[in-house]
């Protein structure tokens, strides 16, 4: 939060925050307010997977949904009634992290299986160094999504400026807004594709130390069929109905500038996200079986190689669309890596062992 707090101009410029004057505000209200929710954001998402592992799922979901719902209901309150704006959308956010973190810490002090005493605050190097070594993945992995987003925006922004249309002021901010939407649409999706996903962790991790393997084959197979049919699902949504889902996000009687391009980007964008499911997938998965190296290395290969690589060649080449297109060429690439992994993954549980 410190960190956010005093780099805020810098961190907002890295992002393609400073399109035009209006957006460069707007930005600048809404980061002060939503980083003083990131203590506890961070904590509420750290308890979910410690509340789940107690044997408690359910209050797992009911601790985020209860967060989601607050800010579902406290954004048109403040924003419209209260007339808050920016500020009041990123304080309905952060009231509802509040209160996500408040339920884990109740649940903190009734758990089922431990109770919390003193000695379970001293540091256990051999847990951390293997909590490290698992965890150092999604670090990698977000961190890297990161770099890829910043990369795709600033893109966005200096081929926006050069476009016919968008290099006008009253239209600069469309490219970044609507791929602002479409990336909205896609975390929905990758959303349900990483919750399938982390409901086998224990699971895999439970048949692995039992040394049961074709068990976790049968789980992985099953995984990738439920994430493929999520993909194929979406891709209807975003080929066939992609005014309708702009309509979901309160674009609806924006400029026919921003209707076509969105509609534009909508199909480009998302058309590889069967292989972007079944990539998230298999990275995940192989988290679970204890194969931080080539999870790692497949989702650095997707963000960072590929991510961030083709979103600053491709536009050279074909501007605006070129931004557009470095997303399903990275999914694709990555997905043929990923293909690898997984006949490699069939091959060392194909034996079954005691």
């Amino acid at each position: 939060m410190a960190v956010y707090l005093i780099f805020q101009n810098q961190i907002i410029s890295m992002f393609g925050g400073t399109v035009n004057e209006e957006t460069f505000a707007y930005s600048q209200e809404y980061f002060f307010y939503i980083t003083l929710g990131i203590p506890f954001y961070m904590f509420g998402q750290a308890m979910n997977p410690i509340i789940r592992a107690d044997g408690s799922p359910g209050f797992a979901m009911v601790s985020t949904l209860a967060g989601a719902v607050a800010n579902t209901i406290l954004d048109p309150i403040f924003i419209f009634v209260f007339r808050w704006g920016m500020m009041g959308a990123a304080a309905a956010t952060v009231i509802g992290q509040v209160l996500t973190a408040v339920l884990s810490i109740w649940y903190l002090l009734h758990m089922k299986i431990i109770k919390l005493s003193g000695k379970d605050f001293v540091i256990n190097r051999r847990i951390c160094g293997r909590t490290l070594l698992l965890g150092i993945t999604s670090f990698f992995s977000q961190i890297s999504l990161v770099a890829a987003m910043a990369a795709i925006n600033n893109m966005l922004r200096k081929y926006g400026a050069s476009d016919p249309i968008f290099g006008q002021p009253q239209y600069a901010q469309i490219p970044m807004a609507v791929v602002g939407i479409v990336m909205k649409f896609f975390q929905i999706i990758i959303s349900i594709v990483v919750g399938m996903a982390a409901g086998c962790i224990p699971i895999v991790g439970f048949n692995i130390g039992a040394g049961n393997k074709l068990r976790v084959k049968e789980l992985f197979t099953r995984l990738l069929t439920a994430e493929a049919a999520v993909g194929v699902i979406a891709f209807l949504f975003v080929e066939f109905f992609p005014r309708q889902l702009i309509s979901i996000f309160g674009a609806a009687n924006e400029s026919s500038y921003y209707t076509a391009f969105a509609v534009h980007a909508f199909r480009i964008y998302l058309c590889m996200i069967v292989p972007a499911c079944i990539n998230k997938a298999c990275f995940i998965f192989l988290q679970a079986m204890g194969k931080a190296a080539a999870s790692t290395a497949l989702s650095m290969i997707r963000e960072v190689v590929f991510g961030v690589g083709f979103a600053l060649l491709l536009p050279v080449f074909f501007g605006l669309d070129g931004v557009l297109f470095s997303m399903p060429v990275s999914d694709f690439l990555t997905f043929l890596v990923a293909v690898f992994l997984i006949l490699g993954t069939y091959k060392e549980l194909n034996t079954k062992t005691a």
